[in-house]
Parts: C-alpha cells; structure tokens; sequence
C-alpha cells in the first residue's frame, strides 16, 4: 500500500469498480500521486486528476518513473520563473527562497523549495511559517515534484494542505514560430509596459491589482506585453513575455481572451507574437504554469506543442 512518502510520485493503482459472477471487476491508473488521506487518494493522469477512496483500492505501489527531467534542470526552470515573476520581498534559507507580494499570485507569496534549505526540514519549514506569519501572511510553500517530495511528506504530516496542482510546461519555440501567421486576425502588439485597459483585462481574471502586481509585472528588464484589438480599437487578447534564466527561457502568463472574441484562435496568434519577440531576443524554448484541472486551457497549449516538464503544489499552513 501507498505511504506519505510516496506522494510526489509515480503510482500505479489498481481498484475494484465492480462485480461480475460473483468475481470483482478492477481497472488500473497510472500517474502522480498528489494527495493521500485517511480515505482517499488522489493520482494526476493523462487523462485528468483522478480521486480514489482507499476502500475501493485492491493494490496500489510505486513504479519507476517516466522520463523525467534532471534535478538541476527542475531547479534552474523553477528559477528562470522566479525571475520572470519577482516578488518585491524575499529573503533567503539556505537554497530556498522566501517571497512576499500582498498576497497578489501564490507564485508570489511563497517559499520554494529548490535545494538545501541549509538546517533539518522540520526546522526550515518553522522558520517559513514564522518568516510569513510575521508579515501577518498564511505561509505557502511551492513544492516541486517530486524533487520535493520530502517537503511534501513532512508538510502532510503538519497538517498543511494543497492547492491544485500546477504543470509546469514546456515546448521549443520552433513550432510555435512555424505556426502560419493569421491574415484573418489583427496584429499582435508588442509593448514595453502595458496600457491601463491592459492592467483592467487581467485585474477581471487575477483580481485588483496591488502596487505589488505591478512591481511583479514591470519588473523583469526583458519582457514585453502583448495585445490584440478589434476594428473598433477594444482590448480583445492580452498575454505577458519575459525572458529570465542563464538559459534564456521565454515565460508566457496571463494569456486571455475577451469573452465575445474566442474560439477565433486569438490564443496561438499571441503566442506566436511573443515567440517571435523572444527568438529575436535570443530565447530557443518556451514554458508556461497552468493548473491541471485548467482542460481547457491545457488542450490549448498541447496543441501548441507544449508538454509538462514538471508539476507543483503550492501548500497551504494550517489556520
């Protein structure tokens, strides 16, 4: 059977769905263990986060993992996002960084955990709930899996919860730029900071905007903001680029559409747009975090060409 330190891990688990002639019907899954209670688990598949009740579980074990990106590859794509979304007040422990923003994002607000935190686990993640609670904030903690798999189990033996889960994906920006360009559609502009209708766009999806937001947003020397407008000058398509890491990686956030103006296929015109911003600024690969219960938006970025790197969970202290 499953343990607490398995969660951050691949599993397969077979359960009973059925009876058939008095013999039980079972069926398998296979993916990321990201929760287990008393009751129940919770695995991300292929097709989707599947929960399970623990009665209903016949056998379930770990299994070698899928291909997975090297450790110092997690940690330098989780850094190259960090510098794309720089909260305002940070600190360090250890290898761990210690972010603050208003409560604005829980990219922003968070402790990632990347590295040797420099002291026992028990005793970094108290000096984490103390760091936040004296800004008078829940602590969070970005968990990256499994890399921190450890993190995960010491903070489900506290007590602390999770977020839904985040992909962290990726894709060459290659494809994106051999995606034909669309006559149909109004150009993508490309701006050095962003307008107020900008700012309005995302605050309906993100929520008002602290002066945080806009230090997180403004604050990367190579970004740029991407809009569309309609024949009649209205803000239609909004997305953020920057380039941050040794590697040069492009991060696209905050991609929207106008609720009148989709299904027109503004989404892949403004990566596109952005993809040939970074390319001409020396990016090669692209990544983008989306939350995995997101379908929609994540068949959107697969039919981009992008795929996950890694995942996180951002957890969440006690009350």
């Amino acid at each position: 059977m499953l343990r607490q330190q398995d969660v951050g891990h691949r599993v397969v688990v077979r359960r009973i769905v059925g009876v058939s002639e008095d013999r039980p019907l079972y069926t398998d899954a296979l993916g990321e263990l990201v929760d287990l209670t008393e009751t129940d688990l919770t695995i991300a598949t292929d097709k989707g986060t599947l929960r399970v009740p623990l009665r209903e579980v016949h056998r379930a074990k770990r299994v070698p993992p899928a291909r997975r990106p090297h450790a110092a590859a997690v940690i330098a794509l989780e850094l190259a996002a960090d510098a794309a979304w720089p909260a305002p007040v940070r600190a360090t422990l250890g290898n761990w960084l210690l972010r603050a923003a208003d409560n604005w994002t829980g990219r922003a607000n968070s402790a990632l955990a990347v590295g040797d935190p420099d002291r026992p686990l028990e005793a970094a993640i108290d000096a984490v709930e103390r760091w936040y609670r004296d800004r008078g904030q829940r602590p969070l903690v970005n968990a990256p899996m499994p890399l921190a798999a450890p993190v995960n189990a010491m903070l489900d033996e506290r007590g602390w919860t999770a977020r839904p889960l985040t992909l962290v994906q990726t894709a060459p920006l290659a494809p994106l730029l051999a995606a034909a360009a669309r006559a149909d559609l109004p150009p993508v502009g490309l701006a050095d900071s962003p307008g107020d209708d900008w700012f309005t766009m995302v605050a309906a999806h993100k929520g008002e905007l602290p002066e945080a937001a806009v230090r997180i947003l403004t604050g990367v020397p190579d970004k740029v903001f991407a809009q569309v407008r309609d024949a009649d000058g209205d803000l239609i398509a909004v997305a953020r680029g920057a380039i941050t890491g040794p590697d040069r990686w492009l991060g696209v956030s905050l991609l929207q559409t106008a609720p009148a103006a989709r299904r027109r296929g503004l989404g892949r015109h403004v990566v596109r747009g952005l993809a040939q911003w970074a390319a001409q600024h020396g990016a090669t690969r692209a990544y983008l975090q989306v939350e995995e219960r997101n379908t929609g938006a994540v068949a959107l970025y697969g039919r981009l060409g992008f795929s996950t790197h890694h995942t996180y969970l951002t957890r969440e202290a006690p009350v």
